[in-house]
């Protein structure tokens, strides 16, 4: 099970344990169970109130899900993402630091979670 461990300057880290092979559990559905106050309006990936920037923990290569189309455009409106970035990302087979909390579902790798407050 990897670990996830949510950052915010304002509010004490907290690591949590997530399931993985789930394929349902977002790090936003994470973050409620666990009383991580992120920040978020829809929770359906159209709104972008959720971006969070992943750090990879570890020295093996990041197995993150790639961005879907919607995620990825949301990341671009709100400046979070280039589109070089996107096509850079693409060459290079890796995942991008910035998701939305409600679409990343994390894989078997820790990770940090940096994130915007309610």
């Amino acid at each position: 099970m990897p670990l996830i461990t949510f950052s915010n300057p304002n509010y004490k880290d907290k690591t949590v344990y997530a399931v993985t092979g789930s394929f349902t559990e977002t790090v936003l559905k994470i973050a409620k169970s666990n009383k991580i106050p992120i920040s978020f309006d829809c929770g359906e990936g159209d709104c972008g109130s959720c971006a969070i920037r992943v750090k990879y923990l570890g020295d093996r290569e990041p197995m993150g899900y790639h961005l879907e189309e919607k995620e990825k455009e949301v990341l671009r409106s709100l400046g979070k993402i280039s589109r070089d970035e996107l096509e850079r990302l693409i060459v290079e087979d890796t995942p991008s630091e910035w998701r939305l909390a409600c679409q990343f579902i994390p894989r078997d790798e820790d990770v940090v979670v940096e994130y915007e407050a309610l």
